[in-house]
């Protein structure tokens, strides 16, 4: 099975042991995630001006991309990307006025209608793969293994490209169920991590994660789950600077799910790239026989 795939700029840089470990583990269970090809980056941020088409030609020419492969499917893995991808998606699809603006804007691609499906990865073990297929797969079970899922803003919201219930997500939770890890249910799980405010209001996004972190350790995670690049940076990127302000933190590690799926399925350690980790996990792997 193959199916086309959009990287992102970040998982070719500081998230390599995002997408390596999820490339990993995918041709372990038979599919291939071809990336498509001379995509660009989508913009990282879907525009809020109605008004603003210029910013929508970037995540439009990548689904271009999709569409000229002949693939009606496209998979994300940063969730930034994903939200981005799907919204112009919906654009394209609902708004003809802004449609015909936008393909006339790139008179020398072929024009785009919204004919390309946009999902995350999430999606296609949940929906294409299966729990039960995971789960009878797994060579290394992550027993006693307390993991905190986090699913931010923009695996959610807004509700029309949400790939699960906005106020009370399961996937997830979900796919660490399947890999035999214990679930954290913390009530910070769907908090935005504001790292959107990192550059213009630091103080506002060291909050924001020391809330999120203090919370998923109050509950005893002994790490936290994550599928966002951007929300790693902030949660995971900036605990030296928590430690700093808030005294009583001790930190906590952050993984993406796709690390933790990678390790389940017996992969060599090396797909995972933990060193790329901004806290080192493997003691904490190594103390449950997980390493």
């Amino acid at each position: 099975m193959e199916l086309s795939y959009y990287p992102g700029c970040t998982l070719k840089t500081k998230a390599r042991n995002f997408e390596d470990s999820a490339i990993a583990f995918m041709t372990a269970l038979g599919i291939n995630l071809k990336e498509i090809t001379r995509w660009n980056c989508c913009g990282a941020v879907y525009s809020l001006a109605d008004d603003d088409l210029i910013h929508q030609l970037a995540p439009v020419r990548d689904l271009i991309r999709v569409k000229e492969q002949g693939q009606d499917k496209v998979v994300a893995l940063c969730s930034l990307c994903f939200n981005t991808l799907k919204r112009a998606n919906l654009l394209m699809r609902n708004d003809a006025e802004k449609r015909k603006t936008l393909n006339s804007f790139m008179d020398d691609e072929i024009d785009y209608n919204g004919e390309v499906e946009v999902v995350h990865l999430l999606e296609v073990l949940r929906d294409d793969i299966g729990w039960k297929t995971l789960s009878d797969r797994l060579k290394v079970p992550l027993k006693h293994l307390k993991l905190a899922p986090y699913y931010g803003c923009t695996l959610l919201r807004p509700q029309e490209v949400a790939i699960d219930q906005v106020e009370r997500p399961t996937i997830l939770h979900q796919l660490l169920q399947a890999l035999g890890a214990e679930l954290i249910d913390f009530p910070f799980a769907t908090k935005c991590c504001s790292s959107f405010q990192a550059v213009g209001n630091r103080e506002v996004a060291l909050e924001s994660a020391w809330n999120i972190l203090s919370s998923a350790v109050s509950w005893q995670a002994e790490a936290l789950v994550v599928s966002c690049p951007l929300c790693d940076f902030n949660l995971a990127g900036k605990q030296e600077e928590i430690k700093q302000k808030y005294r009583e933190f001790k930190g906590i590690p952050t993984l993406y799910f796709t690390q933790l799926l990678a390790l389940a399925l017996g992969l060599d350690r090396k797909v995972c790239h933990f060193e790329l980790n901004y806290q080192d996990p493997q003691p904490l792997l190594e103390s449950k026989g997980l390493l």
